[in-house]
């Protein structure tokens, strides 16, 4: 199969009808904040531990088509000595890996950051494709001040995500494009919304100038929502409205699908603002999720680091992925949600 095809059956794979992508990539010094607030150590026993009982969750491929894996748990096995790329691949889960290696202080730009990782990056897309990866995700991140993200952070972090998604192409790897501004501020939803559609602006005019294929790629941005500490909240309905504004004045109609990241919502908000933007009249590209705290919260609740509770963990799991898939056709409800103990 040549580039060309294998690029486009990853991309057929992952973007299906009700179903979208868990994000399971959190880094060892993230999975440890994950694991404190319920008295687990992180072990690379305890981490495999917990991954591979995600990933072993029954019936949990008809709501998740792809996986996104940190580069440890690529090479880690379930219990049985199963590859976990392949317990993923086991139920029609496409295994995708995190491939950036953080972000660091942006020179001559205070208070902005870019991400790393590019370095070899050619090298070791080589190596994950033979371990049974197939997608890979890069994140930049841009805070919202009154004077970030500058002109500098926009055009430089669009720059290293068109690099890295055109390295993918090349390799047969589907790119996931992940420009995040931050949910952190006060800032209001209309701020969210310029800085959201200047940095979008300049992601795809990157792209182009790069000659990254649309169709072969997938966006991972943030809603358009108001900071986590100002005094406005708004609705599922308000998200929604203002998201899909924005989207439309920056995302070519070629990109199949926008799978949001749920950027420090609770699960039951990123889920009721994907359901709102798929109650919208039908848009040119699909409407999904890469999720990761808003999937794996209840289920690290169940869990507590307990081997006993991997039936409920699995459970809470499952459960969040098939509310997620009733949003990505605009069914889901708060009835829907568990009983609150």
């Amino acid at each position: 199969m040549n580039i060309q095809n294998q690029l486009q059956a990853t991309v057929e794979a992952l973007v299906q009808q009700g179903k979208g992508i868990l994000a399971m990539d959190e880094s060892s010094p993230t999975i440890a904040k994950r694991f404190k607030p319920i008295g687990v150590e992180s072990t690379e026993e305890n981490r495999r531990s917990y991954r591979s009982m995600l990933l072993a969750t029954p019936g949990l491929g008809e709501f998740v088509s792809g996986v996104i894996l940190f580069e440890e748990t690529l090479g880690q096995k379930a219990d049985d000595g199963t590859p976990l790329p392949a317990l993923a691949a086991q139920q029609g889960i496409v295994p995708g890996i995190k491939v950036d290696k953080g972000k660091l202080a942006l020179a001559n730009a205070p208070g902005d950051e870019i991400t790393e990782g590019l370095d070899g990056l050619a090298l070791r897309l080589e190596s994950y494709k033979q371990q049974g990866a197939r997608f890979a995700k890069w994140r930049d991140v841009y805070h919202i001040s009154a004077t970030t993200p500058s002109r500098l952070a926009i055009e430089a972090n669009a720059e290293v995500l068109a690099r890295y998604a055109s390295i993918c192409q090349t390799l047969g790897i589907v790119p996931i494009v992940e420009p995040e501004v931050l949910i952190d501020g006060d800032h209001s939803i209309d701020r969210c919304a310029e800085v959201t559609e200047a940095v979008l602006h300049e992601v795809f005019h990157a792209l182009h100038c790069y000659h990254v294929i649309l169709e072969h790629m997938l966006l991972k941005p943030n809603m358009v929502i108001p900071g986590k500490t100002h005094a406005q909240k708004a609705s599922p309905e308000e998200v929604a409205e203002q998201t899909i504004r924005v989207l439309r004045r920056t995302v070519p109609a070629a990109v199949p699908s926008i799978n949001f990241l749920s950027g420090g919502l609770t699960p039951e908000e990123a889920t009721a603002n994907l359901n709102a933007m798929n109650c919208l009249a039908p848009q040119p590209w699909d409407l999904s999720f890469s999720y990761g705290r808003a999937l794996q919260q209840p289920a690290l609740q169940a869990w507590k680091g307990n081997a006993g509770n991997a039936a409920s963990t699995q459970a809470a799991l499952y459960l969040r992925a098939k509310l997620n898939g009733a949003a990505r056709h605009g069914s889901y409800s708060v009835t829907m949600e568990p009983a609150q103990e």
